[in-house]
This record gives C-alpha cells, sequence and structure tokens, in this order.
C-alpha cells in the first residue's frame, strides 16, 4: 500500500479518517473507478465505529421522537445489509417487556409501523406475546407486575468486523488504505485543496500527495480536520459518549434481546446476547472533547447495572461484569438542543470555500447513505463527471449465498466466503488450538489478521479483528502474549517488540477491566 501511494502522482479522491464512513466512501469512490487513498491516523474503526451496540437497526427510539424519515431511510439500509452482507448481519428478535396493560397496545401499534415503514425489505413481523409466552421467552426476567410482551426484529452486526470487510471490500476494488498515517496539513494551489501532508507515524517518514478532492470522514476528530483547512473554524462536532458493559450469558439465558423503552434519562436501554455473553448499553453524555480512547464514567456503569436490575430477576453487580467499553458519538450541533439525547442521528454534508468535504454525524446502519452523498460531494470539486453510486447493488467482500436467518452465534460467518481458506490455514500450520481457554478465538485468526486484514499490533487483533478486549478483559490480558509471539514471527519482529505489545496491551486493557 505504501509502495503504491509512492508510485502515483496523484488521486482522484483522499479520504481522511478510517471509520465506518471513512471505509464506506473508499468502497464508494473505488467502485465508481475513482483513485481512491484512506488514510486512518490509528487502526480501522479504532474509535466510535467498534465500540457500538452492535446493531443494524432503523431506530425504534427515533420513531418514538417523531423522526419516520430516518427511521425509513434506516429500515431501507438495514434491508440492504442483509441482501449484500449476510455473512456480516443476521436476524435478531428483540422483547419489549409490558408492566401496564395498555404498554402492549401501545408498543404493539408502533411497532407494527416500524415493520410497514421497512416494506419490502422488512423482516420478521412483530408480535405480541401474554405473560407465559414472555417468561417462556426470557427465563431471567422480571416478572413481578409483567403482563406480557412484544417481540420484533432487528438486524445484528459485529462492528469491526464489518469494518475490516468494508477495508477489504474498497480493496477488492483498486483503493489504497494506509494505517498508522496522520494528515498533518492541507496543502493549497490557488486557493482550492490540491493535496494532503503524511507523516507515518512509526517510522516518521513525511510525504505529500496531491489530490483532486479532499473528503473529511474523520468522525469525532472532523472539526480538527476542518481547522486545518480552516483554523478559526467554529466547532460543530458534539462527543457525545455511549457506555456498555458485558456480563456472561446467564443474565439473559436467551436469543432473545430486551428493549427497555425508556430508561430515567429518556434512552432506550438494550441487553443483548453477542458472541455467549449479553451486551448491555447504552447510555449518551455529553464530553468535553474528543478522546480515540474513551472510559466508562462510573456514574454510566453504575446506571447500566441499576436499570438492568429493574428488568432482570437476578440482577447483575459490579464483580459480574467481563468488560466495559464506550464509544462516543459524532452528532452534529444544533442551536436550542438540552442534552445530545435528542440530537438527531442524521448526517450533514458540508463543503469549504477551498473545497474540503465533511461528512458528519449519522450512525453505523446507514454508512453507505453518507458514503454515497460524500462521494456525490466530491465529484464537482474535483472536476470529475458524475458517476452514480455502485453500491446499492453491491456485495461485500466474503459475500455468500448464506441465509440471513441461518444460525449466527459462531463469530467465524462473519468471515463469509474467506472460512474455508481460514480453515485451511489453520489445518495446514497446525493453527487451530484456541487462543485462550476463555475466548472463542484460534490461533490461526490472529496469523490471518496479519496477513489478509493489516493487523500490525496485539491491540488491533485482541480489540478489532477478534473482539477478546470486549469479551473478556482479563483473559485479553492473559492472551496477550501467544498474540504477540504469533504476531511477532508473521511481522518478523524481535523479542523486544514482543515485549513492548504486552506491555503497551495490558496498560489498555486495564482500562476495560471492570471495577472491583
Amino acid at each position: 500500500m505504501l509502495a503504491a501511494v509512492a508510485a502515483d502522482p496523484c488521486w482522484d479522491v483522499v479520504i481522511i479518517g478510517g471509520g465506518a464512513t471513512g471505509l464506506g466512501a473508499a468502497v464508494d469512490a473505488a467502485s465508481r473507478g475513482y483513485r481512491t487513498l484512506l488514510v486512518e491516523q490509528g487502526d480501522f474503526a479504532q474509535a466510535t465505529s467498534s465500540r457500538s451496540t452492535k446493531l443494524v437497526h432503523g431506530g425504534v427510539r427515533y420513531l418514538q421522537q417523531g423522526n419516520v424519515k430516518l427511521v425509513r431511510e434506516a429500515l431501507y439500509e438495514r434491508g440492504l445489509w442483509f441482501r449484500h452482507a449476510p455473512h456480516l448481519v443476521r436476524e435478531l428478535a428483540f422483547l419489549v417487556p409490558c408492566y401496564r396493560w395498555w404498554q402492549g397496545v401501545w408498543y404493539g401499534i408502533g411497532l407494527d409501523l416500524y415493520d410497514r415503514l421497512a416494506g419490502d425489505l422488512g423482516l420478521a413481523a412483530s408480535e405480541r406475546l401474554d405473560r407465559d409466552e414472555t417468561m417462556a421467552r426470557i427465563r431471567n426476567l422480571e416478572t413481578a407486575e409483567l403482563t406480557g410482551g412484544v417481540v420484533y426484529r432487528d438486524g445484528q452486526f459485529d462492528d469491526a468486523r464489518a469494518a475490516v470487510t468494508l477495508a477489504r471490500t474498497a480493496a477488492d476494488h483498486g483503493a489504497i488504505l494506509l494505517t498508522g498515517v496522520r494528515v498533518e496539513a492541507l496543502r493549497r494551489q490557488q486557493g482550492r485543496i490540491a493535496g494532503v501532508h503524511l507523516v507515518d507515524s512509526e517510522t516518521g517518514a513525511a510525504w505529500d500527495v496531491e489530490t483532486r478532492s479532499v473528503i473529511n470522514a474523520a468522525g469525532i476528530f472532523s472539526d480538527a480536520v476542518r481547522r486545518l483547512d480552516e483554523p478559526t473554524a467554529a466547532a460543530r462536532i458534539v462527543p457525545s459518549q455511549g457506555a456498555h458493559i458485558v456480563l456472561p450469558a446467564a443474565f439473559l439465558e436467551s436469543d432473545t434481546a430486551i428493549l427497555i423503552p425508556r430508561t430515567e434519562d429518556g434512552r432506550v436501554l438494550f441487553a443483548i446476547p453477542w458472541n455467549d455473553r449479553v451486551l448491555l448499553g447504552t447510555t449518551d453524555s455529553e464530553r468535553p472533547q474528543a478522546e480515540l480512547e474513551p472510559r466508562p464514567l462510573a456514574e454510566e456503569i453504575d446506571f447500566l447495572l441499576r436499570t438492568a436490575s429493574r428488568y432482570l430477576a437476578k440482577d447483575p453487580g459490579a464483580a459480574d461484569v467481563l468488560s466495559t467499553f464506550a464509544g462516543q458519538r459524532a452528532l452534529v450541533r444544533e442551536r436550542g438542543a438540552a442534552s445530545t439525547a435528542v440530537l438527531a442521528r442524521d448526517h450533514v454534508v458540508t463543503v469549504s470555500d477551498a473545497g474540503l468535504v465533511t461528512i458528519a454525524g449519522g450512525k453505523w446502519t446507514t454508512y453507505r447513505r453518507m458514503a454515497a452523498a460524500a462521494v456525490d460531494a466530491a465529484e464537482p470539486v474535483a472536476g470529475l463527471p458524475h458517476r452514480p453510486s455502485q453500491t446499492e447493488t453491491l456485495p461485500l467482500h466474503g459475500w455468500c449465498n448464506l441465509s440471513a436467518a441461518a444460525p449466527g452465534a459462531d463469530h467465524r460467518r462473519a468471515f463469509g466466503a474467506d472460512l474455508k481458506d481460514l480453515q485451511a490455514l489453520e489445518v495446514r500450520e497446525n493453527l487451530s488450538a484456541p487462543l485462550h481457554p476463555k475466548l472463542p478465538y484460534s490461533q490461526g485468526e490472529v496469523v490471518w489478521a496479519a496477513r489478509h486484514e493489516m493487523a500490525l499490533r496485539v491491540e488491533d487483533v485482541l480489540s478489532r479483528r477478534t473482539r477478546a478486549l470486549l469479551l473478556d478483559a482479563g483473559a485479553a490480558m492473559e492472551a496477550a502474549p501467544m498474540a504477540a509471539r504469533l504476531l511477532a514471527t508473521e511481522l518478523g519482529r524481535d523479542e523486544t517488540w514482543e515485549r513492548q505489545q504486552v506491555q503497551d496491551f495490558t496498560a489498555l486493557a486495564a482500562g476495560y477491566l471492570p471495577p472491583r
């Protein structure tokens, strides 16, 4: 990839940011036939895009808020996920428990509308359950005053695995993607942006790249990129933190998720089965500045445990938490908004006087639509003739003839058509052994991540190519020496590098350990 950048004097599109939107833009631009370069300061999806609630959904909460347009668009995009990435997304049932007689009617009407808005791309229809059916569906549900429930369907995915798949899809179409490379300046020619100054974070090497257009898809850091163009630009991004905790599967005892429709802060809360764990989240807390490694606040963890205890018969406590994590959403500032919880998740595209295209806001489910809008805006800036987006019908890397309704508990399903090659590697090189007894990953997945998915560090492997850090922070720390050894062999590193990688990852993972 680095050699390709050195060999090409000019690009049609340079994209800053390797999260969902930036990677989507790389897929969109490259599949239109544009020479496309993506630059990411860290790893793919290192910030917001690997720290979501793992849902591909229309957004029941946005329907409550009356944002029918956003819900309709998101449900359409959800349907495209099932068509073009069936290996990444699976159908998941959600139960809304009812503790008042009228709630079943109220939620039933709302979720019926939710189904109807999906149109021809809808999933299985919602249904009302009586008290006994509800209790049978989730055995650890609080039953005092329970009257019944409503079940509806949405999509579930692994966000970091989806990001890697987008990176591979972009590369399949000729895009060049650089991780660990910072954009330190925007170069101008006759008042217009004509290039970027890049610095390799590992080696310190610096070089200039010419480009016809630049797309700022830096998410929570997009204001910093805007100020490379306009130093006095006012802040437009409000970082909103969403915290999650991970619990053992016993706290749900079901393959159905729970949706708590209204918490004390006006949000919805999810308890979701994920990789033989329970994912509980999320919060919505405005933060003073964007952070690459945000940490859940003590009050956020307390809130999640307290709220869950109202709906679960067996109450989770701090000692039950396997891991905690937080991500920051890049919400677009609106005048008069009282809190980040009421800020819309719509995306916004702007073009500066010098031609910098900035895409901000949005959500994972609608990444494709956001990416297409950003590339559409970049075409006239670059002086390129319009070519329509191809992504509405474009299968993602690894697509295979896999039913979206097929059992999807095994994380290896996300490899799709590549799974047979991974399995062959494990057999051929004797790498089928588990990476750690408490984690569902093989040693071969570490080697695969280095060879095929641009993993360069232990953190890349244990946090994003696998989700070990999120599933069990303690087990991930114990797995770090083995992961470092495998990576060192694959990348030609020495024992000093191994030790430093283990030390760095251990320090990082300590922030994911639950409070004791």
